[in-house]
């Protein structure tokens, strides 16, 4: 597991035996797990649990302002498509 953003005690992990599509973990206060490159190439939430409207839409709002980082930090894990 690669912690590769902290945000207002959450932490976005990406696991380093996981599988395609790239994608991020959140953990802290609930759990969510986001793709990042969704149909339209934009973050994409696949699923939450315990997370407020207001965290998950400011969490989106980053994952999209760092998704190049993210996605990179994804391929350097697990290699490019």
């Amino acid at each position: 597991m690669v912690v590769v953003h902290r945000s207002r005690g959450f932490r976005l992990v990406i696991y380093t035996l996981d599988h395609e599509p790239a994608h991020v973990h959140v953990t802290g206060p609930g759990q969510a797990k986001i793709n990042l490159r969704g149909e339209d190439g934009a973050p994409e939430l696949i699923s939450s649990v315990g997370i407020s409207r207001a965290d998950l839409r400011r969490l989106m709002s980053e994952v999209a302002e760092h998704q190049a980082r993210l996605l990179a930090e994804w391929e350097r894990i697990h290699g490019a498509d």
